[in-house]
């Protein structure tokens, strides 16, 4: 639950603090972009606390990732990259603490 809730409070924070102007823009982009777990969908259990998303699921392979931040540098899609790679980057880190 901890995890849910930390997808939603960082891109939060970036998007204050980064993006002061149009924050609330840049937090809806940045949340649209939860929806790169869709590739949840296709794997059986579609929910195991015990795996790691990074290198399991479809949309969360390194290659992507490596996309994901690429996005970050140009201006279009500056928002939609930073939201992929913040998740990213959360997904990693629960994967390092759960020890996977």
């Amino acid at each position: 639950m901890l995890h849910i809730i930390i997808h939603f409070l960082v891109p939060l924070a970036v998007a204050y603090l980064f993006f002061t102007k149009n924050w609330k823009v840049a937090y809806l982009i940045m949340m649209a972009t939860m929806l790169v777990d869709l590739d949840h969908l296709l794997a059986t259990p579609i929910y195991s606390p015990a795996r790691c998303s990074i290198g399991f699921h479809p949309l969360h392979q390194p290659w992507l990732i490596a996309v994901y931040v690429a996005l970050c540098f140009v201006p279009k899609t500056r928002l939609v990259g930073l939201g992929l790679s913040i998740h990213m980057a959360l997904d990693a880190i629960d994967c390092q603490v759960m020890g996977s």
